[in-house]
């Protein structure tokens, strides 16, 4: 992408061209979501190969692993293991502990962006959902994004009153993770269900109004260290929110808040929603860099 010299909205942007960037000077860089396509892949072929060739680094999948031997639990999984059980044990307690003091540092739906493996998925059935929409074969369809915590709680109770982890056998988050360590099952055809429902129905509708796990990892992000951070470099363009699919999160990026701003003499704020997945696609397409990210507990470090 050359966001110097384009506006790289979804319309006019080729799906490759956003692996890629152009800086000022011209060179050709790796984007954000370049970036986190190679995490994602590289995270889960350490899982795929310490369970094929036994080289024990990153051991279980995304529900439960081990890193070099620390125990690492998911939170949702945790949440749901407790109120099915009534108890944890102590490794679950320090696996937890483990990962949550990471997030609190990275910002917690960064999991959604830079971990997990659907959200590829996820990414490819957005470019061609925008497809059709473009060509009108389809609707754009959306619904309060606030639906995530309803089911957030529904699939909580449902541990509770059954004794079993139920939202697990439609977590497509836990049957990807396990399909690419031990190998896949019919139960990816659910997979494929969601994303076509996601391709053909509602954009990113799994990781907006479903998934519980995100929402539990949002919940930590709301007081998270690494943010996004807006400069007044801004000049509303808007092409943030057409690429962001979370966009309610860029609500602070609007005209309308420049006069309350220069009142204040705000020249900088940060983006502080809970449904921030830290995805760097609002800094990769910003032609002001207006958006970067930033460490918020660097000058005490």
């Amino acid at each position: 992408m050359d966001k110097y010299n384009n506006r790289e909205t979804i319309k006019k942007t080729t799906f490759i061209s956003t692996f890629f960037n152009k800086t000022k000077d011209g060179k050709t860089v790796f984007s954000y979501r370049m970036k986190r396509w190679i995490l994602v892949i590289a995270i889960h072929l350490l899982f795929f190969l310490s369970f094929a060739i036994d080289i024990q680094t990153l051991e279980g999948t995304l529900n439960g692993s081990r890193f070099l031997g620390f125990h690492l639990i998911d939170p949702f999984t945790t949440l749901e293991m407790f109120l099915a059980e009534h108890h944890l044990h102590i490794n679950i307690i320090i696996g937890v502990s483990t990962i949550v003091v990471f997030y609190l540092l990275v910002g917690g739906r960064s999991y959604c962006a830079w971990v997990c493996p659907y959200g590829i998925l996820s990414e490819i059935g957005e470019k061609w959902h925008n497809t059709l929409v473009n060509k009108k074969i389809i609707k754009e369809r959306k619904f309060d994004h606030r639906l995530r915590y309803g089911f957030w709680a529904i699939f909580l109770i449902l541990s509770f009153f059954t004794g079993y982890l139920v939202f697990e056998a439609i977590n497509v988050v836990g049957i990807l993770s396990r399909a690419i360590t031990y190998g896949w099952s019919l139960a990816v055809v659910w997979v494929l269900v969601i994303l076509a429902f996601e391709t053909l129905f509602s954009r990113r509708a799994w990781c907006t109004y479903i998934c519980p796990i995100g929402t539990t990892y949002g919940m930590i992000g709301k007081v998270s260290a690494l943010r996004v951070e807006w400069n007044d470099n801004c000049d509303h363009c808007m092409v943030c929110h057409d690429v962001c699919f979370e966009n309610q999160v860029l609500e602070i990026t609007k005209a309308k808040y420049d006069k309350q701003r220069e009142e204040k003499g705000i020249t900088r704020e940060y983006i502080t929603g809970a449904d921030c997945t830290l995805c760097g696609r609002c800094i990769d397409v910003c032609h002001e860099d207006a958006l970067n990210f930033d460490f918020r507990l660097k000058s005490l470090v």
